[in-house]
């Protein structure tokens, strides 16, 4: 039991203080998305597009507030800016791997959709084709065109900015970068953090209850079942993500793979008009997954070097040249917690 208070104190915030700090953070992120109307008074927005941009200014706040507290609380050792960024995974080095193998790996979840797709573009292809079409210059400038338009209006889209950058980047600010390394400092282990980050996740999501009920005048059993699914594979994806972010060390890696799922939607999983292929190809996906999941996300390949926060990085037995990821971090953190008396208390004074 001692051994455990004195090991608390070298981690610089207790567990209590940790989950506190994260409901906190989550009942903020939804509660200031009601703060124009209901304290400050403001009238309700004329459009849709008043109301998306009023919650995108919220959501902006709530993060910075967010990040700020975060940084209070943390032990910080440095407050240079690359140091304190370096510490919510915001770096540049090694980007395209935080970008293209997480990318990659989640791509996999998705080969069913991508066969469905390449089927119906295949089909369209064959009835121009059947209809005496040729694979023209005019044929392919059309396909391009029609993409430059899709382009254009779903950047002119304001729905596309809300599921496509500004909920993605907010809700990965606050439910990864400033709860992973405030759990984890807690004294949390790794898979602990993993598994209990989207928690917090999912009750940034209860509002959608009210919104159907209220709102939407669904019946509350019916209000239930949609928000009970949404919070299901919203606590997979944050499984996930919260996987990501400790493996790799970078805020890019759940950024990427937020938006992407949320551009994709769920995976196909059957397609009556292809039959079983588009299941296999599912099967293959999950399979390709699971076999690629820690070898994708090895902490090596990112080398996470985010050693600000003194919970994160202290003096090891590894060889100074060689750059730890968060993973690294918190797996010899959580080892010290069971070694010698003397270890631990050496900790303090690091």
């Amino acid at each position: 039991m001692e051994q455990q208070e004195i090991a608390t104190s070298a981690a610089g915030i207790s567990k209590s203080v940790a989950v506190i700090a994260c409901t906190a953070m989550a009942v903020f992120y939804v509660a200031i998305l009601y703060f124009p109307t209901l304290i400050l008074r403001l009238p309700p927005p004329s459009s849709f597009k008043s109301f998306l941009i009023r919650r995108f200014i919220c959501a902006a706040v709530s993060s910075i507030v967010s990040l700020v507290a975060c940084s209070l609380i943390l032990p910080i050792r440095r407050w240079d800016a690359s140091h304190l960024f370096g510490v919510y995974g915001i770096r540049l080095d090694h980007i395209w791997q935080a970008l293209v193998f997480p990318l990659s790996l989640t791509s996999l979840m998705y080969t069913g959709s991508f066969v469905l797709k390449f089927l119906l573009a295949l089909s369209t292809c064959s009835e121009h084709w059947n209809n005496g079409g040729i694979l023209s210059v005019v044929f392919i400038k059309g396909i391009l065109q029609k993409f430059i338009c899709w382009i254009l209006s779903m950047a002119s889209n304001i729905s596309s900015w809300r599921n496509y950058f500004v909920a993605p980047l907010t809700e990965e600010l606050v439910f990864r970068s400033c709860m992973i390394p405030l759990l984890l400092c807690g004294g949390f282990s790794t898979y602990t953090v993993i598994f209990l980050c989207p928690v917090f996740f999912s009750l940034a999501h209860l509002n959608h209850l009210l919104e159907f009920y209220l709102q939407k005048n669904c019946s509350f059993l019916k209000a239930c079942t949609v928000v009970g699914f949404q919070l299901g594979y919203t606590v997979i994806f944050g499984w996930y993500a919260s996987f990501l972010f400790v493996r790799t060390g970078h805020l890019v890696a759940p950024l990427a793979a937020h938006i992407f799922c949320n551009f994709m939607g769920l995976p196909v999983i059957f397609s009556r008009r292809s039959g079983l292929l588009v299941s296999l190809a599912f099967i293959a996906g999950v399979i390709g997954f699971f076999w690629l999941l820690f070898r994708l996300t090895t902490p090596q390949s990112f080398n996470s070097a985010t050693d600000n926060c003194k919970c994160w990085h202290r003096s090891t037995p590894y060889p100074p040249t060689q750059s730890l990821s968060p993973l690294s971090y918190a797996t010899y953190i959580e080892k010290l917690t069971r070694v010698k008396d003397d270890n631990i208390l050496l900790l303090s004074r690091l």
